[in-house]
């Protein structure tokens, strides 16, 4: 079994610098350009189906990319959903950093409830599609994290459209690429 995450398209949000979290912002035209880029990548490899967080710039992600790979569009996950930002959603860092200099803003969901949550999706995703190839479309900061954590290392952020891949072999996942870069040139 082969995973691909996909982070979401550009929002206007994201150009504009700002925390986004679970409100539901919709994709710019940028963000549809990186979708429809994504098919590119994406293509010569054998996916089976691709699934999503239910936020709307996850959701219309996953349907371009989808329609461009001519697959199936699978299910929304909760559990994919981006961290919760709380009072911090819709600010800019320098304003959140202005206001809050230790980042500890009322509402930030802890880092460690993200991992939970991203490995719970990525095993419920796994057990529902058993030997199938996945693309997941969700978000930067769960992505990001939940390798992390699968890695044990450290990772960059993850760009808007870039693609992440990780294997399954028995019950152990690989990291194969992050970003689109092979892991063996980012350790």
């Amino acid at each position: 079994m082969t995973i691909a995450f996909i982070r979401h398209g550009q929002t206007d949000w994201n150009a504009a610098g700002r925390m986004q979290g679970t409100s539901d912002i919709p994709l710019n035209g940028t963000g549809r350009q990186q979708a429809r880029d994504a098919v590119d990548l994406l293509s010569g490899f054998d996916w089976n189906v691709i699934v999503s967080s239910p936020l709307v710039r996850a959701r219309e992600t996953a349907e371009l990319i989808a329609d461009g790979l001519g697959l199936k569009l699978g299910r929304s996950y909760d559990l994919l959903v981006e961290r919760h930002y709380g009072e911090g959603e819709g600010r800019t860092m320098d304003q959140i950093l202005a206001r809050w200099p230790d980042r500890d803003y009322p509402g930030l969901e802890p880092l460690d409830s993200v991992v939970a949550r991203g490995t719970s999706a990525l095993q419920q995703i796994a057990d529902e599609h058993e030997g199938e190839n996945v693309v997941i479309v969700c978000h930067g900061t769960l992505i990001r994290y939940t390798l992390a954590s699968l890695h044990g290392h450290p990772l960059d952020p993850i760009v808007n459209g870039a693609v992440s891949t990780l294997d399954r072999l028995d019950d152990t996942w690989r990291l194969l690429t992050v970003n689109g870069e092979t892991i063996d040139a980012l350790v």
